[in-house]
């Protein structure tokens, strides 16, 4: 399935969708496999702080051993390759820091350009998942506070109106409390664009609960590398 295919499915809103987030700081050869036998539809790979793993290496690693799409997930301009088949461009709506509103998009851009990466421009809104997430603390920018439904479901409504072709709602890697299934039922009735949402996500009834809210994709990727196997039960979900 090429980048532009993925999009389209995407765009339907007719099936949910399931991702696999892939930290190359934690690759496991092993999760491919398995995603090759569940109901996966991209790999996401990147991070929000990078320290070991070569993001490159890990897309052709995935791309060896799967003809599954990989999506770059990228934290910043630095991870960015050419060997992915496309990227979610994510611009964090949720804060109010310029590098990560705009800045590092424009550092990004020529790059982009050059290796001629086909991207889903995403907003990207951080929820308070319960714990300080590593978004939190790279971004320096302080997540919405899930009781204050209004504001975050104004804050989708204007991603739409900006142009933002998607909307992530994301809790943080290993949250304690996952974006709420009323809260995604909230937005996806005054929204017309795709729902991502990620997070917290660890048990096939948080994966039911938020599919039937409305979402989209399903992005799953912590609770895997505690637990590689988990993606068999949460595959069944779709």
């Amino acid at each position: 399935m090429s980048f532009k295919e993925l999009i389209k499915k995407i765009n339907k809103h007719r099936k949910p969708l399931l991702a696999v987030l892939i930290d190359p700081d934690k690759f496991n050869p092993e999760l491919v496999q398995l995603a090759n036998r569940s109901r996966v539809t991209c790999f996401l790979v990147g991070g929000s702080k990078l320290e070991k793993g070569d993001l490159g290496t890990t897309v052709s690693a995935i791309k060896k051993r799967s003809e599954i799409p990989v999506v770059l997930f990228p934290g910043d301009e630095t991870q960015l390759s050419k060997k992915a088949d496309g990227l979610l461009l994510l611009s964090l709506l949720s804060g109010r820091n310029p590098d990560y509103l705009i800045e590092k998009h424009i550092r990004a851009a020529p790059v982009i350009k050059k290796m001629k990466l086909g991207y889903l421009s995403t907003a990207y809104l951080l929820i308070d998942g319960g714990k300080t997430s590593v978004t939190q603390e790279v971004t320096n920018t302080t997540p919405l506070d899930p009781a204050n439904t209004d504001y975050i479901v104004n804050t989708a409504i204007a991603a739409e109106q900006l142009g933002f072709k998607a909307i992530y709602l994301e809790a943080g890697s290993g949250a304690a409390k996952n974006v709420s299934p009323r809260l995604i039922k909230k937005i996806k009735k005054e929204v017309n664009i795709p729902l991502i949402v990620g997070g917290g996500i660890d048990s096939p009834q948080k994966v039911k609960a938020a599919i039937k809210a409305g979402a989209n994709m399903i992005v799953v990727g912590n609770a895997l590398e505690k637990n590689v196997y988990l993606l068999t039960k949460l595959s069944s979900c779709f």
